[in-house]
């Protein structure tokens, strides 16, 4: 259940053992510093790592926010996120600790969390992949509406969940199991197979494969 905060770089390609191209995705991972452990035994009741990314100015934080990076006497960080972590990992861990994209190893699975670009206020056919109104006679400047959404007398009322026209991206996205291809811990870089949501730059969580975990526990 190891994770760590990055940003997307971009795409690349590399080539297999076998002579094979395939399409990878590069990240830029870590380094992350501990700004808290979390215990199982403590007031939280559950184990957890708060991780701090990016350096930033402190004239950029408020008050509350820069006295967290003083109480555990770190510099400021840009990005705070909250990992899950079994007990056992968590007790080589301490406030300070700097974790790398070494933790991660070619061939391992991961899971990344990432926030898929936004594309705006879109209507239904590229929202949700609909037909539209046949073009035929009759039918009146309604080529792209949703049609309608109206109900009998019971329930009588709009279902929440209809899909409708609404804003198109710009949503947490997690995409799994993907698979490690590259680790290069001189430039804190991570080359992963296949996409990931969102633009680059954009930032990003990578965490061990919650599945293929649970797979090798229950193996």
């Amino acid at each position: 259940m190891r994770g760590l905060i990055g940003r997307k770089v971009g795409m690349t390609q590399v080539f297999d053992h076998e002579g094979r191209r395939m399409g990878v995705t590069v990240l830029r991972v870590g380094p992350c510093t501990v700004l808290q452990v979390k215990s199982e035994n403590g007031k939280d009741g559950y184990g957890a790592l708060v991780e701090a990314f990016e350096d930033i100015e402190e004239k950029k934080l408020t008050r509350p926010e820069l006295g967290k990076f003083k109480h555990a006497g770190i510099t400021p960080k840009r990005v705070i996120r909250e990992f899950r972590m079994p007990q056992h990992f968590l007790d080589d861990v301490a406030v300070g600790d700097e974790l790398t994209c070494e933790m991660f190893q070619v061939g391992d699975f991961v899971d990344v969390v990432g926030t898929s670009k936004g594309k705006g206020f879109t209507g239904v056919m590229k929202r949700h992949n609909m037909l539209g109104t046949p073009g035929g006679h009759g039918c009146h400047e309604y080529f792209r509406h949703g049609g309608s959404i109206g109900m009998h007398t019971y329930p009588g009322r709009v279902m929440k969940g209809k899909r409708m026209a609404g804003q198109h991206g710009n949503s947490r996205i997690t995409v799994q199991n993907i698979r490690v291809v590259g680790v290069d811990g001189t430039r804190n870089l991570v080359l992963l197979e296949g996409g990931v949501p969102g633009a680059n730059g954009g930032l990003v969580m990578v965490k061990a494969s919650r599945k293929k975990d649970r797979q090798g526990m229950d193996d």
